[in-house]
């Protein structure tokens, strides 16, 4: 089957993913009765929400369920003059006079369950909306469920520079809202925790330093700001490695982050906050950056689901950067289902980062349409042998996930990475266009209490940041115009021919992605250089757990520390990816939580 034909076949399979998605959820409201809904609705037979959860009602039963989502997927493609419009036109839900995949989406979101007790450990989007659906839980009781972990737990790991005071105000408004008129999206009343270089009007922007421990934005980064339109709860800011200069978490504000499943190791870096945070459940998603690999390396080391996209699918606009030629910010969770919704979230365009122009044109309706379990079926995957390094832990795993590959249907084919040699040796932007970046945005964002407006006067202050990167900014704040814009030049043109290479090599084999360990070894021993791939061509890569380290069988000194499998595939082709990610992941269940952080008591 060539990649045209997978990818047909993936898009046609979608309804039936949605349905494999929302297929364990019973109803447990109905017009007629109203668990946990005000006194008032539940006298006068009203359902919670109405009409949103009783409009797309198709099968005249009172209530939104499978058999009115069974009903709706078969008649995808169905327009307003074919014959039998009338019976699914109320699930038109989007008005567009066609029944297609967004409509299954959005009449999936109204179902509703009652299926007992919330349990908090490891719970996805969709078990949290499942269960706020079926009034078993509120967003305020959530948001007071991981504040609680965070107070309980996060002086074992340090992940936290600053948590939301307005958080439960935020959640009760939410509240309010549902019961009005039902969920904004799947995203409604969910806590996202944002890596410290995001702009958040309700807390200091910092980048991990205490030069910037003012700056209070007037603004929020354009991917926050999507995902409050949505209905996150913006929960807390996480740290990070300051200014996201290196693969592990340490910063003047925020001090060292440790990793939760490997106490006294790194959590990775630079988006260590948000890995350790996700990992230990103090919320439901993470947002990182990802420069050269600051996503992907901490969610191998946390056991979770890392999307570094496309360089210009998500804005940049009100992040604090560190070289625009390869800065990109995405999500961090505990699954591949809760990544493709956050992505639905943050992904488009803005007028603020030319990089987005071509976004809205590329992006998918939906990602969670990809989310497919029989993805791997009839799938073409390509692993170049030299990436996957010497590492005992990252040989042993990455042989077990070809065969879990193979055993949902993939065909898993050596090849050879064009150019590979000569793309590793390539730099980072992060030495030459830092001071340029960050002048630009200490000039548009930074707060009147903020005492610096650029790298230079920060260099001069005293010692107003971590001392061991000193000789880096400095280094960093003596590059001249005319250096970044030679840099600049030279850069975008390897970046280029990264891509050019990579895709010609998938090309040439014919294979929907390649594969990789995410970094060569678990925390404890080296990242690795595969996480340059994608930086250094601009092109899409996940992470998703791949399984984790053995005293016993590898020899490993972190014993119990995950490693992840990595996903590499073509510009804006961030969809086939997540769907084969989503293959693997439910073939393998790979994730575990961390032991030390169990369920609170109570």
């Amino acid at each position: 089957m060539n990649t045209h034909a997978r990818r047909r076949r993936l898009l046609a399979a979608a309804p039936v993913a949605l349905v494999a998605l929302v297929a364990p959820i019973t109803v447990g409201l109905t017009a007629t009765t109203a668990v946990g809904a005000p006194a008032d609705q539940a006298s006068t037979g009203l359902a919670f929400g109405a009409p949103f959860y009783t409009e797309a009602d198709l099968t005249g039963d009172g209530a939104v369920d499978t058999d009115d989502l069974s009903l709706l997927v078969a008649a995808v493609g169905t327009t307003s003059t074919d014959a039998g419009w009338s019976d699914v036109a109320a699930a038109d839900l989007d008005g567009s006079g066609t029944i297609d995949v967004t409509d299954v989406a959005a009449l999936s979101q109204r179902m509703l369950y009652d299926d007992g007790a919330f349990t908090l450990l490891e719970a996805s989007t969709v078990d949290i909306q499942k269960a706020m659906a079926s009034g078993e839980l509120t967003a305020v009781e959530l948001t007071q469920m991981y504040l609680d972990r965070i107070e309980a737990y996060d002086d074992q790991i340090n992940s936290i520079i600053t948590v939301n005071p307005h958080a439960l105000e935020i959640a009760a408004e939410l509240d309010k809202e549902r019961a009005a008129g039902g969920p904004r999206s799947m995203l409604h009343g969910i806590p996202v925790i944002a890596k410290d270089n995001y702009n958040t009007v309700d807390m200091p922007t910092t980048a991990g330093c205490t030069c910037l421990r003012a700056n209070q934005t007037s603004s929020d980064a354009q991917m926050i700001e999507n995902l409050r339109a949505d209905g996150a709860v913006i929960l807390a800011k996480a740290n990070l490695y300051e200014f996201a200069v290196s693969t592990t978490t340490d910063s003047s504000l925020g001090g060292t982050t440790t990793n939760p499943y490997a106490p006294g190791k790194t959590s990775g870096g630079s988006s260590g906050g948000s890995g350790a945070s996700i990992a230990a459940n103090f919320a439901v998603i993470g947002l990182g950056t990802d420069t050269g690999g600051s996503i992907r390396i901490p969610s191998s080391w946390n056991a979770l689901v890392g999307v570094r996209s496309t360089v210009g699918l998500t804005s940049r606009d009100g992040i604090v950067p560190l070289a625009l030629s390869q800065d990109t910010g995405g999500p961090m969770t505990r699954t591949v289902t809760d990544a493709a919704i956050a992505l639905d979230a943050v992904a488009g365009s803005d007028p603020e980062d030319a990089a987005t122009a071509l976004t809205d044109s590329r992006r998918p309706a939906s990602y969670t349409s990809f989310l497919d379990a029989d993805s791997l079926d009839g799938a073409r995957i390509g692993y170049d042998p030299t990436t996957i390094g010497t590492n005992a832990t990252a040989q042993r795993l990455f042989t077990d996930a070809v065969a879990d590959l193979e055993a949902r249907g993939a065909e898993v084919v050596p090849l050879a990475i064009t150019d590979m040699a000569t793309i590793q040796t390539w730099s980072s932007g992060s030495t030459n266009e830092f001071g340029h970046d960050l002048n630009a945005y200490l000039t548009k964002f930074a707060a009147p209490a903020v005492p610096y407006r650029s790298l230079q006067d920060i260099v001069a202050s005293d010692g107003d940041y971590l001392p061991a990167l000193a000789g880096t900014l400095r280094t960093r704040s003596l590059v001249t115009q005319e250096t970044y814009d030679a840099w600049r030049t030279q850069h975008d043109g390897e970046i280029a021919f990264g891509r050019r290479a990579i895709e010609g090599t998938m090309d040439a084999h014919d294979v929907d992605a390649i594969i990789y360990p995410s970094t060569s070894g678990p925390t404890g021993y080296s990242s690795g250089s595969n996480n340059r791939l994608s930086p250094f061509s601009a092109l899409p890569a996940v992470t998703v757990p791949m399984g984790f380290a053995s005293a016993a069988l590898d020899g490993s000194t972190s014993d119990g520390a995950p490693i992840g499998l990595e996903f590499i595939g073509r510009a804006y082709d961030e969809g086939t990816l997540l769907g084969l990610a989503y293959g693997y992941e439910q073939g393998s269940l790979n994730r575990h939580a961390p032991a030390l952080f169990p369920e609170l008591e109570g």
